[in-house]
């Protein structure tokens, strides 16, 4: 399992204007979407959500997104190490990815890379 990168999530109120201070901050443009009721930018290694609370709250457990190569070989890696797949592997806007539990408790989305986007692997 190669790891390319992390991304890091951050739930907002007023995505134009924190889309505007992160641009601004990392010097690129935000790719936009949304995704089950929730409006996101990605702008470099950030990534910003904004939506209804109760669809936040279940983001907010996520600790970040991790960029990978191949979701379904790090799926496969996870397993092996004590990990629990929760979600996953799934098609998204930007790849394939996965929702793990760790054996510490903490959550992470791992993300497909590999085809080529760069979402993450900054």
């Amino acid at each position: 399992m190669e790891i390319l990168g992390t991304t890091l999530r951050i739930c907002v109120t007023d995505l134009t204007s924190s889309v505007s201070f992160y641009e601004r901050l990392t010097g690129r443009p935000a790719q936009r979407f949304e995704r089950g009721g929730v409006s996101v930018a990605a702008v470099g290694c950030f990534l910003l959500m904004s939506g209804p609370a109760e669809e936040l709250d279940l983001l907010r457990r996520v600790a970040a997104t991790i960029a990978v190569r191949d979701v379904h070989e790090t799926a496969a890696v996870l397993g092996a190490s004590g990990a629990k797949v929760l979600a996953g592997p799934v098609d998204t806007p930007a790849g394939r990815n996965l929702i793990a539990l760790h054996p510490d408790g903490s959550v992470f989305e791992y993300a497909d890379r590999g085809a080529g986007g760069d979402r993450g692997a900054g």
